[in-house]
């Protein structure tokens, strides 16, 4: 398993963290896959009845990794999540289409079907990608710092590929999310029912395997059906099929601005993304949204 995410086992608790730090854990493909074996080793774990996924350092994830030196969009990792040919040496929307459909799609939906119930704990930056991770768990516990936002309406995209926004914030609020591209905090969070509890940063861990090792007492196999109920009704009240079909306006944003631009993600950087974030919406004190992508 990389060193890009480590794992660890705390009783019934297998502990699944993000460990880029310095990029405040953008995900690479290194990262992306390295998080599959993790989450694998514990669904494979008897041991473990609860996963907490974490983010080391000051944030969780500054979202999908399009400008640090470690980005390797065109690394050949195996395919796991989707039946889908290998992207890295395919032209166009091709190669995008094929990436985003194993790597982001694919991965989250296979990461939400998990059997055990998950747990995002949640500090600093959530952005973009990371909004994903989070949203793929079934908790989520969030520290008083923590800031939330999907910035990528800016680059001319209609939000992450793992489009749960509806489902996650409820219409109205996704819509003022994409719309302004702010950020929102962890009480705001709270209150659309985004986010289970909003704990004091140094209570965060405490608080998190609390819960932990409350729901791990509960019967597996019961959890195993519970978290399946939930998931059906999800996508009965229409989520995977209307994230099938935003995945499409999603490539179709791509394509133009490709067409537009010479450039998929309309020319932004992390540099852009992070200037253009309004100063007045809340947010960790020196927090930076270096790594931040769609």
């Amino acid at each position: 398993m990389s060193e890009v995410v480590l794992y660890e086992r705390r009783g019934p608790v297998g502990l699944v963290t993000m460990n880029r730090p310095r990029y405040r854990n953008a995900q690479n493909s290194a990262m992306t896959y390295a998080l599959d074996d993790a989450f694998t080793t514990a669904v494979d774990d008897p041991e473990v009845a609860v996963i907490v996924l974490a983010g080391a350092g000051d944030h969780f994830s500054a979202g999908h990794d399009i400008g640090t030196p470690e980005r390797d969009a065109d690394t050949p990792f195996p395919r796991r999540a989707v039946t889908w040919w290998d992207h890295t040496g395919r032209d166009g929307a091709d190669r995008r289409y094929a990436r985003e459909m194993e790597v982001y799609l694919g991965m989250c939906r296979r990461w939400r079907e998990i059997p055990k119930p998950s747990i995002a704990m949640v500090q600093g930056a959530c952005v973009a990608g990371g909004l994903m991770l989070a949203w793929v768990c079934d908790l989520i516990v969030a520290a008083e710092d923590a800031f939330f936002a999907d910035p990528v309406l800016r680059m001319g995209i209609p939000g992450v590929e793992y489009f749960a926004h509806p489902w996650a914030l409820g219409p109205r609020f996704a819509r003022e999310v994409l719309f302004t591209g702010d950020r929102f905090g962890a009480r705001r969070a709270y209150e659309v029912g985004m986010v289970n509890r909003v704990v004091p940063r140094d209570a965060l861990e405490p608080e998190t395997f609390a819960l932990a090792a409350k729901v791990a007492a509960m019967p597996s196999f019961g959890l195993a059906l519970a978290k399946r109920a939930v998931n059906l009704c999800e996508d009965q009240m229409g989520m995977r099929a209307g994230m099938d079909t935003v995945f499409g306006l999603h490539h179709v944003a791509h394509s133009h601005n490709a067409e537009t631009t010479a450039d998929p993600l309309a020319g932004l950087t992390p540099a852009t993304m992070k200037a253009a974030a309004s100063p007045t919406s809340p947010a960790a004190p020196g927090a930076d949204m270096g790594g931040v992508a769609e």
